[in-house]
């Protein structure tokens, strides 16, 4: 027999304590994953914003890890060009020198490992890929290795294998700029001047001993030719570095939106430790203290004081 209010006592009592064990697994969950919820049902009205700023950050992200590799290839590309200007620079250098001297004797050596420079220079490679052949990126923008190719080609265009696709990359969500480098461009006006001195070449012999004036006068002008080129290519280094600088600014800038975004996710989603974990010690509590009330209503039943 047992008293009329017990069983609705030990109804209540086992509703507080289940309810108390499931407080204490929510906030439990909660310090072990140091989030609010497991999935956007748990953020209720936070939800949409959460979505929406997860949303932009894979976006940002996205851009970031682009950049990064567009930075890379505009930098082998800053190298490519750079060594084609050095030795452009180098063969006109070669050709003042031997001017200065009086003498050509070394003249053709130094001119044939400037072309070979240059050549090197023009199948440039980042990733594995040629970065001056356009969308050809598995095929060697110049197949010339020797001053003689050029003449024995019908146009020194006609040993440039690239296409005529400049690369567009993205630079931020609301614009993009064009990244690539054409190798005839880049080098045709320098092939061109190492042409006319392998035709002179190829109908009157190598340079050899000292000059005479029709020589000096063919070499001043193919020095001036040279500096002329020079100039070009110097000229795609520097926008080339333009669009570098470009990329490399807003990278930084996107990187700092990310970072501002992972603060606003995880003021969204993150927990605060030290609320979770006081609101965990309220609960481990709320759950002790509603299993020794049961336990104490298991002693006033009315039998218990009949057998007494």
């Amino acid at each position: 027999m047992t008293r009329v209010s017990t069983v609705q006592n030990y109804n209540i009592m086992t509703s507080n304590l289940m309810k108390a064990q499931v407080r204490q697994n929510e906030v439990g969950g909660q310090v072990s994953s140091q989030k609010v919820a497991n999935d956007l049902k748990g953020y209720a009205k936070n939800a949409e914003m959460l979505t929406a700023m997860r949303g932009t950050q894979t976006r940002i992200n996205g851009l970031v890890e682009q950049n990064k590799l567009v930075n890379n290839r505009l930098e082998m590309q800053d190298t490519g060009i750079g060594k084609v200007a050095d030795s452009t620079k180098s063969a006109r250098d070669a050709i003042a020198n031997s001017l200065a001297a009086g003498n050509a004797t070394t003249l053709m050596q130094e001119l044939q490992a400037a072309f070979g420079n240059i050549v090197q220079g023009l199948n440039t490679k980042s990733n594995g890929l040629y970065v001056f052949s356009g969308a050809r990126t598995d095929t060697a923008t110049t197949s010339a290795t020797t001053m003689s190719d050029l003449t024995t080609a019908p146009d020194v265009t006609d040993l440039f294998h690239n296409d005529q696709y400049i690369t567009t990359n993205r630079v931020d969500e609301q614009t993009s700029a064009k990244t690539g480098v054409l190798g005839d461009n880049l080098g045709k006006d320098v092939f061109a001047v190492f042409k006319e001195i392998q035709a002179r070449v190829d109908a009157l012999g190598p340079f050899a001993g000292n000059l005479d004036d029709a020589t000096v006068t063919f070499l001043k002008d193919r020095m001036t030719d040279l500096d002329k080129a020079y100039k070009g290519v110097v000229d795609t280094q520097g926008k080339n570095g333009v669009t570098q600088k470009r990329f490399e600014s807003a990278t930084t800038d996107l990187s700092n939106q990310a970072d501002t975004l992972t603060v606003m996710v995880g003021g969204v989603t993150d927990v605060d430790m030290a609320e979770a974990v006081t609101r965990l010690q309220a609960a481990q509590l709320a759950v002790q203290a509603s299993a020794q009330v049961f336990s104490s209503l298991q002693q006033s039943s009315l039998l218990n004081v009949l057998r007494a």
